[in-house]
């Protein structure tokens, strides 16, 4: 059942970037919203020699390495210059410097789960630094944006696209049910163990999970999927070291058995969180999004809900 009045006021408390996939996540007050998510996020990858992309799933030691991006990369009008990098960070690691003006050269068959595609290599200093941290031999790559499109799965959402992020643009979960997975813990986590974009604060536990259509800064957000969860949120994002216990209680009360009991059951799939796509985004360019002087949302933004469904079991996952 859909309720098309708008109600419900909850507040964006955080909003995060992620500018390499499976790595830290840099907090921001303020993001622009571009064709395909975040400015910045999910825009790097680190690929094994034959390509293939690395996460935390298999390599839970990405969880260590932190990001950062100068504070005026958040301004929707900003351009990178020569002395403008990406820096990373991690235990025992020289700080690795990557310049934020494209590098000419790109490799061919790089594969983030079903996409496969060409992308910008970032060099040999970048493909060192990861392959002495991780052990391996690894390279560091730049989304091609220029000729290359990875969709967002048009069963959920047509017409919409992504980075090297996992489906879709944004990830929006509620600090109330983070808090109410707490209470079941024996050890609270912090919300980095789900990687959301979006963190909201001031409405009920699982709120997220009935919510279609929201509005934020005049931007209209529409819940496309509930987002089931890896064995990610079971690694200490702070030692890389992985714990059954969150992943054992989330099975217990956000199973598909239990929030959809009349849908045909997915065995193993937990639900935390709610994937979302900006409609504002859709079929714009990157050069009107630039131009665009409202494409951002702020921490403090209030969040309006437009639509919502009834029940969990009415939401689509």
């Amino acid at each position: 059942m859909a309720d098309e009045k708008e109600h419900g006021i909850s507040t964006v408390k955080s909003i995060v970037v992620y500018p390499i996939k499976s790595c830290g996540g840099i907090y921001v007050t303020q993001a622009p919203i571009t064709s395909t998510g975040f400015k910045w996020d999910r825009q790097w990858l680190t690929v094994n020699s034959k390509g293939r992309a690395y996460t935390q799933r298999v390599e839970p030691k990405l969880a260590l390495v932190q990001v950062f991006l100068p504070d005026e990369a958040f301004f929707e009008d900003w351009q990178p210059s020569d002395e403008s990098f990406l820096e990373v960070k991690a235990p025992g690691m020289d700080v690795l410097k990557v310049p934020l003006t494209k590098p000419l050269k790109t490799v061919d068959n790089v594969s983030v789960w079903e996409w496969c595609g060409s992308a910008i290599d970032e060099g040999p200093s970048a493909a060192k630094w990861f392959s002495t941290y991780l052990g391996k031999s690894s390279r560091l790559v730049r989304f091609n944006s220029d000729s290359e499109v990875r969709p967002v799965d048009p069963n959920y959402a047509h017409g919409y696209e992504v980075m090297f992020a996992d489906g879709y643009p944004f990830l929006l979960i509620s600090q109330g049910s983070l808090n109410a997975l707490n209470a079941l813990l024996q050890e609270p986590v912090p919300i980095n163990r789900f990687r959301p974009n979006i963190l909201v604060d001031g409405c009920f536990s699982f709120s997220e999970d009935l919510w279609t259509e929201i509005r934020i800064n005049k931007l209209t957000f529409q819940g496309v999927k509930l987002c089931s969860r890896c064995k990610v949120p079971t690694i200490n994002q702070e030692t890389a070291v992985a714990g059954p216990e969150v992943g054992e209680t989330l099975l217990k009360f956000r199973s598909d058995e239990v929030l959809r009991p009349n849908r045909k059951p997915q065995k193993g799939k937990v639900y935390f969180g709610q994937n979302m796509v900006c409609r504002d985004s859709l079929g714009l360019g990157m050069e009107k999004i630039n131009m665009a002087n409202s494409m951002i949302i702020k921490v403090g933004d209030p969040v309006y809900v437009l639509k919502m469904v009834s029940s969990p079991d009415d939401s689509p996952a």
